[in-house]
């Protein structure tokens, strides 16, 4: 079978072409997110436990390819799936959407320490770039600071400002909204790419607001990469059929 490493808009969409095609295949959900949507696929929940716990999953289950189809910036995950799968000689494609990268009124960054570095003290910031993202913006200074999470956090946030919680899609309307209602003057986000995150690009650009992107992880050479599901499916379609060769 196939395992489908899941968490994005387009590993959802190809669950539902695997599943449409009858290829054998599970998805894994890391389990970041309560109540993810649903996909198409058999599904199993929660992380894997580092590099042994993704080895005895592959020796206790009959997978005989991988697709990584996790979030551009899941390095970690990326970067372990590549090595196992590597060692094992394991059919692994990694499934990723390009980028937006620079434009009219956005700029690359290598690290949230350089964001930090052009923000003023007197900025507005609001961070699209996740809760699991906060200890690296330690060095920054403004006067207000809101972050954005899918989940109700049951923590404090540790800025003038505050948690932003709301769930996707949003469209550029209502982004415009909520930088006016809260006086954005900085938008910081990943350079993650896709339609479902542009929206924030596109209000803040209307709105003049600059926006810093974080500039994605490098992949791990020699990665087979694909960039859309289509190519995607068509891979596993290949590696199924070899399958059935063996």
């Amino acid at each position: 079978m196939i395992l489908l490493l899941a968490g994005t808009a387009e590993a959802r969409r190809l669950a539902h072409a695997l599943a449409e095609a009858g290829l054998p295949a599970v998805a894994s959900l890391a389990g970041a997110t309560r109540d993810p949507a649903p996909l198409a696929l058999p599904v199993r929940h929660g992380g894997f436990g580092g590099d042994e716990g993704f080895a005895a999953f592959l020796d206790a289950h009959p997978v005989r390819a991988v697709i990584d189809a996790t979030h551009p910036f899941a390095a970690r995950i990326t970067a372990r799936t590549h090595r196992i799968c590597a060692a094992r000689a394991l059919p692994l494609l990694r499934l990723e959407r390009p980028g937006w990268g620079e434009g009219p009124g956005r700029r690359l960054v290598a690290s949230e320490a350089e964001a930090a570095a052009l923000i003023p003290p007197d900025a507005v910031v609001f961070l699209a770039t996740g809760r699991g993202s906060l200890p690296a913006w330690s060095g920054l200074r403004a006067a207000r600071v809101h972050l954005r999470v899918i989940d109700p956090p049951d923590r404090p946030f540790p800025f003038p400002g505050g948690w932003e919680v709301g769930r996707p899609p949003f469209d550029a309307a209502a982004e415009a909204g909520t930088f006016r209602r809260l006086g954005v003057t900085h938008l910081v986000a990943k350079d993650s790419g896709g339609p479902e995150g542009w929206p924030k690009i596109e209000a803040a650009r209307a709105l003049g607001i600059p926006v810093l992107l974080l500039r994605r992880p490098p992949l791990p050479t020699g990665l087979c990469t694909v960039t859309t599901e289509d190519d995607a499916l068509a891979w596993a379609r290949s590696v199924a059929a070899s399958f059935r060769s063996v």
